[in-house]
């Protein structure tokens, strides 16, 4: 009879990465977010894992435009963000929203930030994963599309 038994080091170690990763993704938001003292969005952290329009201008891997935005584009916002079954807002404010989008496979949870600049028709934007070191481009590439939904 042939056995069909794993071995219990394979086991172990299966078992361990799977409780490792999940127990990464379901990690808790980074103490940084939010509005800084000095009225701005924490900086990305050197991987390329996240964007900021409040970047740099010399950096061009963290480096995104904000949002061009008056009164009805940010209360857009909200609907345009629920309306994406892997996001969800977590605090919102007249001028601030933080979501958090969580990937369909894996779980892993990627914080997004939006500050309102009413007086400069801006939206400051900030989207970084949480845990990793590359996003492979998720980040730009989500909030080039609620850019996109937002000027439609």
């Amino acid at each position: 009879m042939a056995d069909y038994s794993i071995p219990n080091a394979w086991a172990f170690t299966a078992g361990l990465s799977v409780t490792l990763l999940l127990s990464a993704c379901s990690s808790q938001p980074p103490a940084h977010l939010g509005v800084g003292a000095n009225g701005m969005l924490a900086p990305c952290p050197p991987s390329p894992n996240c964007v900021s329009s409040q970047a740099d201008e010399d950096d061009a891997e963290h480096l995104i435009a904000p949002l061009n935005a008056g009164p009805d584009a940010w209360e857009s916002l909200p609907l345009v963000l629920s309306s994406d079954a892997q996001l969800r807002v977590v605090v919102q404010s007249e001028t601030y929203i933080h979501a958090e989008a969580t990937s369909f496979l894996f779980r892993f949870v990627d914080d997004l930030e939006f500050l309102y600049q009413p007086d400069q028709g801006l939206v400051q934007v900030r989207s970084g994963s949480r845990t990793g070191y590359s996003d492979f481009g998720v980040n730009r590439t989500r909030l080039e599309a609620i850019r996109q939904q937002l000027a439609e």
